[in-house]
């Protein structure tokens, strides 16, 4: 599992490799595989939808650890949608995850069934929610084939219908929405915790129950997880489905679930392992899913981004695995940026520049992590930048003025 840190990311803009991307199949590339779950919703375990971009590759530490899963037409209800991104740790972590990945999203539609469970009152979800996280976790108990002891997997998950957006989390993998502010940039929104041992009200229960929390001195920024008298496993989370060796230290199987009223401002949600988060702050996060070309394209691209991070940033480290889930919340394709918005940022950044750095400071929401992100522009994006901002001084004002008269183009929501 990867940690917080503060480190500098080279951003080199769009490459070429990123045109082939989106431009061919490359070898390997993961096809759409779809099944039939419970009350005939269609479950996506790799591919595209027309709302969704999904997409998974294995990092250099083994076997790949990650899963994740989307379904469509959840509960049997058309346009509702179950989405979520699970990443597992120990040595059975990816049986754990993947076992977890099919069960909890079937229980999860089974007890909503049971309990006859409304889309947008969300109190009854969250107690449909723990419910079905706590009931998978106790499978895996009972599942002689899986070693999930020192073994387990965390989870984010979405379900969304029209404005109703629902979200559970349990560990380190997060979510974020895309949205617009005011002056109609967009801007990330996080609509997770990263439940780890260093949030003092995680380690405090964690404490109460005889379990021990400190860092390893070649990783003083990482607390972990121990037992009261081992110095085993270390676990980086403080929530996880498995680990039973932590399950009576502290460590458990409850979701923090939320929910969130959309409104027509929001563009798109992003669920991540934490190979992309390690990494990638969710402004870039946002940028680069918003500038893709085909939506179909959007988690593959930004898996490739956080490769590509992981390689500049931690050049002597192993990259992590990566799962990503995009669920789009227009009809229409994202238009990736407006024609003033990209006028906008290219004149932020040309003005702005030192020779060829552009150098800026983020922050995560809860303010525990800052990356230093330097962003640098090769000559030939150089280039394109000018190209493009000679451009848009001259047709900014008639973008604006059709802005006028089709003010709400590409922005219908999802029935």
């Amino acid at each position: 599992m990867g940690a917080c840190c503060s480190t500098e990311v080279k951003y080199k803009g769009r490459r070429n490799e990123e045109d082939d991307l989106e431009g061919k199949e490359e070898e390997g590339q993961q096809e759409e595989v779809t099944t039939t779950g419970h009350a005939g919703a269609i479950v996506r375990c790799q591919g595209s939808s027309s709302y969704t971009s999904m997409y998974t590759r294995k990092g250099k530490k083994g076997i790949n650890q990650d899963a994740m899963i989307v379904w469509e037409n959840f509960l049997g209800e058309k346009n509702v949608f179950f989405c979520a991104v699970f990443d597992g740790h120990g040595p059975s972590g990816h049986q754990v995850a993947r076992h977890v990945c099919h069960t909890l999203p079937y229980k999860l539609s089974t007890v909503c069934k049971e309990n006859d469970v409304a889309v947008g009152a969300d109190k009854d979800w969250e107690a449909s929610i723990i419910r079905a996280f706590e009931e998978s976790d106790e499978d895996l108990i009972l599942e002689e084939s899986l070693d999930s002891y020192c073994s387990g997997t965390t989870a984010v998950t979405v379900i969304k219908q029209d404005e109703h957006l629902i979200i559970s989390n349990l560990g380190d993998s997060r979510a974020i929405l895309c949205t617009r502010d005011n002056e109609n940039q967009l801007i990330p929104i996080q609509l997770t915790v990263d439940l780890k041992p260093s949030i003092p009200s995680e380690a405090e229960r964690i404490l109460k129950c005889g379990g021990r929390v400190f860092a390893m001195d070649e990783e003083s920024n990482v607390p972990r997880v121990w037992m009261p008298d081992r110095d085993c496993p270390g676990l980086a989370m403080a929530r996880a489905f498995g680990d039973f060796c932590l399950k009576d230290h502290g460590v458990i199987a409850i979701p923090q679930v939320s929910y969130r009223k959309l409104t027509s401002k929001d563009e798109f949600v992003v669920l991540a392992t934490d190979g992309v988060w390690d990494v990638l702050t969710n402004n870039e996060v946002i940028r680069i899913v918003a500038s893709v070309k085909k939506q179909s394209m959007a988690a593959k691209i930004l898996v490739y981004y956080a490769v590509q991070a992981w390689r500049t940033k931690y050049p002597g480290s192993k990259v992590d695995d990566c799962a990503v889930v995009c669920l789009f919340l227009k009809k229409r394709p994202l238009l990736t940026r407006s024609l003033s918005d990209m006028s906008k940022n290219v004149a932020s950044q040309l003005d702005g520049a030192d020779s060829n750095l552009i150098s800026k400071d983020r922050k995560t929401e809860e303010g525990e992590t800052v990356i230093n992100c330097d962003i640098t522009v090769d000559p030939k994006a150089l280039d394109e930048l000018n190209r493009v901002k000679a451009f848009t001084k001259s047709s900014l004002l008639g973008s604006l003025n059709r802005r006028k008269t089709s003010k709400d183009f590409g922005r219908t929501e999802v029935n």
